[in-house]
């Protein structure tokens, strides 16, 4: 029983959800890297000598903290460069830990560069610096169609065995088939669900 090709044509929309409903975890986590959005955009603004680039990740409310550390790290520059090294660190762990509040995510400190969160991720941050979002699409479907036809093929196989004389085995059809069925669900609940922002805007 094959299925169709065509089921796992995924919408923008949705491969934009699904990244954040099935890789969620990986998604925030990797704000917190040095080779992360923030960090990178940290050091755009150290190096422009521009703390605006910054705050469009941070709360309104956030802003005079990160403003202070951020004037620090630039005012340090003429220090030893010990003393210039933990002021910019300072910053950036500061930096990062208000996005990461504001995202209801603990900080647990700096994770170094090239941490590996899956492949999702990366793809998602390279299809903006390429705008080509083709090769994150195709990712995603063959993620998406591998998990759906093993299921399926592991239904299939209980169901072959299952006799209503045999208990057993029909109770480990059931088993896989409620595993089936949430699994193609979820997939579906997913794509219909809105994209939004990580947190609003203050007022």
């Amino acid at each position: 029983m094959a299925i169709s090709h065509a089921f796992f044509r995924l919408s923008g929309s949705f491969v934009l959800t699904l990244m954040v409903g099935l890789a969620s975890t990986a998604a925030v986590a990797h704000c917190d890297t040095l080779d992360g959005p923030v960090a990178t955009v940290a050091r755009k603004a150290l190096a422009e000598n521009d703390v605006k680039w910054v705050l469009p990740w941070v709360q309104k409310e956030d802003e005079e903290v990160v403003r202070r550390t951020f004037n620090q790290a630039i005012e340090f520059r003429e220090k030893e460069p010990e003393v210039q090294q933990l002021a910019e660190t300072h910053f950036l762990e500061t930096l990062v830990r208000l996005h990461r509040e504001a995202e209801g995510a603990p900080y647990t400190g700096l994770k170094p560069a090239g941490t590996d969160f899956g492949p999702a991720v990366p793809a998602a941050d390279k299809a903006l610096q390429t705008a080509d979002i083709e090769p994150v699409i195709e990712l995603l479907v063959k993620k998406v169609e591998k998990g759906v036809r093993a299921r399926f093929t592991e239904i299939m196989d209980k169901k072959e065995a299952y006799t209503p004389d045999d208990i057993r085995a029909g109770r480990e059809y059931v088993d896989e088939y409620v595993t089936y069925i949430h699994y193609i669900e979820q997939i579906h609940d997913a794509s219909k669900q809105p994209v939004s922002g990580h947190f609003p805007e203050s007022e």
